[in-house]
């Protein structure tokens, strides 16, 4: 497998950032890691390996990049408007910084896949949603959604726009939904340990999607299936297989 490990310094953050590039070919697939984690979390926990057969064989190519989490929607010493901001800083270096690196590392598809476990689900349906003209595919995992598992009953104009429970359901810009419409769009979560939060924001996303007559596999795994990383492996593996680039 080609591995490449990559560090510059990011204008939009004001600091360096990590990320790691997976394969030689392919669907480019950007990985969020979970809350606070990091670029090579992916790894670590076996996530890589458990994509391997569709990596080796060309169908997909990871980039795995950092958060900033602890800096916006996990700082909670500072207001929350701030922390909206502070991620703002973040969506410019994913969207111009990020994605244009991986265009020219090269792709077969002209729009992007995003997935993530956990917090990572949350980024990576925050991007899918808020930029469909850049990606048409999202695998989310045990996501939050909405905006109370991080503000709780706060919202301001500053916080509104990046959790989809939030801006969807008032959503009626056909250009958007016909992206969506035109997508691969899954999430899944457990009804196991400590998936008590993003269960009910899965069930509310399902109600919401269903609405907006926007097609998505919204999958609940069994009451045995828990937030942890021995299941988003299987879970990863398993819907990798059903999208139609890597059959």
């Amino acid at each position: 497998m080609n591995i490449e490990y990559h560090r510059w310094w990011s204008p939009h953050l004001g600091h360096d950032m990590e990320l790691k590039v997976y394969g030689h070919d392919g669907k480019a697939v950007v990985v969020f890691p979970s809350a606070a984690g990091r670029f090579y979390d992916y790894e670590d926990f076996d996530m890589v390996e458990a994509c391997r057969p569709f990596i080796d064989t060309g169908k997909i190519k990871l980039f795995t990049v950092d958060s900033i989490d602890d800096q916006s929607w996990l700082n909670y010493g500072v207001h929350p408007d701030e922390r909206a901001r502070r991620h703002e800083d973040y969506e410019r270096y994913i969207i111009h910084e990020v994605v244009p690196f991986i265009r020219a590392h090269g792709t077969l598809y002209e729009k992007l896949m995003a997935t993530g476990c956990s917090m990572g689900g949350t980024h990576a349906a925050n991007f899918f949603f808020k930029h469909p003209d850049i990606f048409d595919t999202l695998v989310a995992l045990s996501g939050m959604y909405g905006s109370w598992s991080f503000l709780g009953d706060f919202m301001s104009d500053a916080t509104y726009y990046h959790f989809p429970l939030t801006y969807l359901p008032n959503l009626n810009d056909v250009g958007y939904l016909d992206k969506y419409r035109e997508s691969q769009i899954i999430l899944c979560v457990g009804q196991g340990a400590w998936e008590q939060e993003s269960l009910p924001d899965t069930r509310n996303m399902k109600r919401v999607l269903e609405e907006k007559q926007i097609p998505a596999w919204v999958d609940f795994w069994g009451y045995d299936v828990n937030h942890d990383w021995p299941w988003w492996r299987k879970q990863i593996a398993y819907f990798l297989g059903q999208l139609p680039f890597t059959r």
